[in-house]
């Protein structure tokens, strides 16, 4: 099951590996978050839903979406009686399906399992998500050894925890060998001498204060260096929305556009010179591009890419994000040692490692899988 954009991107390859393996018969369940977005990456990766859980209401708490998740899954696991349920990282969709699963005595299989920051609360609600995620699942697909190490210090068994790479990996690739990938124009053409920045900006921890001094460094820069131009997709969500279009949406050199589908955010982030996120995805396809990554948060899950040096963990102090990308912007050799096309997260080979893992633990065939 998927609900939101990032989580059908990740996991287009294992449904597609799935599918290609006799006797396996997956069923596609989505919740359907931000259904604009989650449409685009569909038709991309060719892929059609089975069930829609209809959960979504405009405005709703988490308390309400969760409730709503843990209610709708519990009747299609009794209409469907799976013989497993794959859920992906760490939304709140994922925790209440696996615990649907749960309740039901479906063993749960956790895919990019393993992420972990030093704080309950950050990001938030995902790092409480995966933590108890991970106590649901009776399989966890880690991205990297770091994450297969957490949950091994937690004390998930030894035997249950596998090192596959992350499936994102697997769809960057597959996306950037396309023909309809080559025939996709990047959204915003940068003028003879400009510099892209891409920046995307969404994280709730970030919402009000944070988020408006973002804003405000981005036209710092802008102001500081006349060759920047700066392409921000904007988030449907209206507390991100307005922020930002009220803060940014006046100056000539500052694209706010609508959300991108994959393919051309892809285009995108090929076409930057440098990428400000606060997205955990974007974290670990930039640097396969080559493209330096400023991650605008307090802390990380994927210190991987700041170990590998294509990544630096800024924050969200404004004079701190102006500083560091002022500093690369002024220094093309310090940019230079960190767009070296780098994949800390994965060989593109993930999605197959997982099918191998889920397969060998299917009951014979016709074997049946839920996505949840």
């Amino acid at each position: 099951m998927f609900g939101t954009r990032p989580e059908a991107i990740k996991l287009a390859p294992l449904i597609a590996a799935l599918r290609r393996r006799p006797g396996i018969d997956v069923r596609v369940v989505t919740t359907a978050q931000h259904r604009e977005m989650l449409d685009q990456v569909l038709s991309v990766f060719q892929i059609v839903p089975d069930c829609d859980l209809a959960v979504m209401r405009p405005q709703q708490t988490l308390a309400e979406l969760s409730s709503r998740v843990l209610t709708a899954m519990d009747r299609l696991l009794v209409s469907e009686v799976p013989d497993g349920v794959v859920v992906q990282g760490d939304t709140t969709s994922a925790l209440c399906c696996g615990l649907a699963a749960f309740y039901r005595g479906v063993p749960v299989g956790h895919v990019e399992a393993g992420l972990r920051t030093a704080s309950r609360h950050n990001p938030f609600p995902e790092e409480m998500n995966r933590r108890l995620t991970s106590v649901l699942a009776a399989l966890h697909f880690t991205p990297t050894a770091r994450a297969r190490a957490a949950l091994l210090a937690e004390g998930i068994a030894d035997d249950c925890v596998f090192v596959t790479g992350n499936t994102v990996v697997d769809a960057l690739l597959h996306v950037r060998s396309s023909e309809a990938y080559r025939a996709t124009p990047p959204p915003v053409v940068a003028a003879p001498g400009e510099r892209l920045l891409l920046v995307t900006l969404h994280r709730r921890e970030s919402w009000g204060a944070p988020l408006a001094g973002m804003c405000q460094a981005l036209l710092r820069i802008v102001d500081s260096r006349p060759d920047v131009r700066v392409v921000l997709p904007l988030h449907l969500n209206p507390a991100v929305r307005g922020i930002v279009l009220e803060a940014l949406g006046r100056h000539a050199r500052i694209n706010l556009i609508e959300p991108l589908n994959y393919l051309e955010f892809v285009a995108a982030m090929d076409a930057s010179w440098l990428v400000l996120t606060d997205s955990g995805g974007v974290q670990e396809e930039a640097p396969v591009l080559g493209r330096p990554v400023l991650v605008l948060r307090d802390t990380t899950e994927r210190m991987e890419a700041v170990e590998a040096g294509v990544a630096r963990l800024v924050g969200t102090d404004p004079d701190t994000i102006v500083r560091t990308t002022l500093a690369l912007l002024d220094d093309p050799a310090a940019r230079a040692e960190m767009a070296r096309p780098q994949s800390p997260f994965g060989d593109g080979r993930a999605a197959e490692r997982i099918a191998d893992l889920l397969e060998a633990r299917l009951p014979a065939p016709p074997g049946r899988l839920a996505w949840s």
